[in-house]
């Protein structure tokens, strides 16, 4: 996954036509250790399909406050610069969880993306 650390790079890699999904995690958060293991795999999975960014909420806090993130890890999928669907709770993600999501993502952009 794509570090972002900056607001201007994270709009940039959202303004695209693609899928772009940014996992807002921390350092500091068991939860987001808890993922880790697996997503590489996710990923790769869905590579064809999505990319995946990350972003720390505390060194990029202007985005997380604009997006009112407060759980993390929390998963938000973008298309041409605008959101599409959220994944966002205090709750612990398991990957099943974070795999439909990213399919739920994946088919709402293709259903935008058939309206064009």
């Amino acid at each position: 996954m794509e570090q972002i650390r900056t607001k201007a790079d994270f709009e940039r890699e959202i303004a695209g036509p693609g899928l772009t999904v940014a996992v807002f995690r921390a350092d500091w958060c068991g939860d987001c250790h808890f993922i880790d293991p697996f997503m590489p795999e996710v990923e790769e999975q869905r590579k064809d399909q999505l990319k995946l960014i990350q972003l720390d909420v505390e060194e990029v806090e202007e985005v997380s406050q604009q997006l009112n993130i407060l759980g993390i890890p929390s998963f938000v999928a973008f298309s041409n610069g605008k959101e599409l669907v959220r994944f966002v709770n205090k709750a612990r993600k398991t990957r099943a969880e974070i795999e439909n999501f990213l399919d739920r993502a994946v088919e709402v952009q293709g259903q935008l993306a058939g309206r064009d």
